[in-house]
């Protein structure tokens, strides 16, 4: 570990504190929100008629799941210019800053054909690189974005006509003061997410409490390997890459890593893999165990310093001091195809995990790439990487 660090596991914030028992609601994300705003205003367009409720679809494999919104406000304009609709953001029990925000829909023809989307009040605009969005563009994420267009088709066929979907939130812009954007570089409003459309209390003590839930019961059916995930796309990309492994074996860890070890080594279990991607994975480097964003931040000097290690040059250094995110970071090793920086990181990050619990586990780290999940980094012993390409 580099001189001048030590292992910590800071506590939780305390907006995550919930009564022990409570049964913990879900909510759903602005993505979610967004997309039923669309859809509302894309009925009022065509029919003329202003929209009570609608029904969208969310973003699942398998078996179809719909939801239905009460739609706030629905206006449509004079001549049937535009329509717009309003979605109340109900997050249920997650701490969430966003909850109660109206999102809005804004629909109007366009002459070129196809869906075209835009923010508008209270929506972020991207500023910087590594968020996987285009600089310059609305912060709106890819399912959300897919969630709108797939909503709105299910009512205006794109290919005979166009619309201009505009996506705000009033409010938005001191909404998200309260968040990371601003230090991230989106500005002007809040970030447009979701990934399952749904909002589960992850951030909260429950969520804590079901990871040790979890590995207590492998624990009691005799299983030796546990493997750890920040979440849902990890967790498929780990049971990719260690097939022969039962499912139980498999907990999406959220921040609670110092937490999940400590609970392996209580169930006797003997092996740990933890399969991230670069940001989790740099703030395990650096000692950090319990790694929600408002106890930690990555560290851009470590970063630089593993750059430096892999033999990268000395303005790649430099860029590394400033690289905006995490993200940001390994975008720029593999523009520079160092492909030693991601094996170098995932092996700091071995090691405090294997210190953390006094060598009582054989820790393995093995970071996945964001757009393609597939692996481009691993400590000593960990797997057979795939080629850098890959990522």
């Amino acid at each position: 570990m580099p001189p001048g660090r030590k292992i910590r596991e800071p506590s939780m914030p305390p907006s995550m504190q919930k009564v022990k028992g409570e049964k913990l609601k879900t909510g759903w994300t602005t993505g979610t929100c967004a997309a039923a705003a669309a859809k509302a205003a894309a009925k009022a367009l065509l029919d003329g008629e202003a929209q009570e409720e609608v029904d969208i679809k969310l973003p699942r494999k398998g078996e179809e799941r719909r939801v239905r919104f009460a739609v706030e406000r629905c206006e449509v304009g004079e001549g049937g210019a535009w329509a717009e609709a309003v979605v109340v953001k109900d997050a249920g029990d997650d701490p969430d800053v966003t909850d109660g925000a109206h999102l809005t829909a804004r629909v109007s023809p366009c002459e070129e054909r196809g869906i075209h989307l835009d923010r508008g009040e209270g929506v972020g605009v991207v500023t910087r690189p590594g968020l996987g969005l285009t600089v310059g563009g609305p912060a709106i994420n890819d399912v959300p974005r897919r969630m709108i267009s797939y909503s709105v088709e299910e009512v205006l066929d794109p290919e005979e006509r166009g619309v201009r979907v505009v996506i705000s939130v009033p409010g938005g812009e001191e909404m998200a003061e309260k968040t990371t954007n601003p230090r991230l570089g989106i500005v002007g409003g809040i970030s447009i997410l979701g990934t399952t459309g749904i909002v589960r209390p992850f951030s909260t003590a429950a969520w804590r409490a079901s990871v040790g839930q979890a590995i207590s019961v492998m624990g009691a059916q005799d299983y030796d390997t546990l493997v750890l995930s920040t979440g849902g796309l990890t967790e498929k990309a780990a049971m990719r890459l260690l097939p022969d492994l039962e499912e139980v074996c498999f907990v999406e860890v959220g921040d609670f890593t110092g937490y999940a070890l400590k609970g392996a080594v209580k169930s006797g279990l003997k092996k740990v893999f933890f399969v991230g991607m670069v940001g989790k994975l740099a703030k395990l480097a650096a000692g950090v165990m319990m790694t929600h964003w408002t106890r930690s931040k990555v560290d851009n000097d470590l970063l630089a310093g593993v750059t430096e290690k892999a033999g990268g040059s000395a303005g790649l250094i430099e860029e590394m001091k400033g690289a905006n995110t995490a993200r940001h970071a390994y975008e720029l090793w593999r523009e520079a195809g160092l492909e030693k920086a991601p094996n170098l990181l995932c092996a700091l990050a071995a090691e405090n995990l294997e210190e953390f619990v006094e060598g009582k586990l054989e820790v393995h780290v093995v970071m996945v790439d964001f757009d393609t999940l597939n692996p481009v980094g691993a400590s000593p012993g960990a797997l057979v990487l795939t080629s850098w390409e890959a990522g």
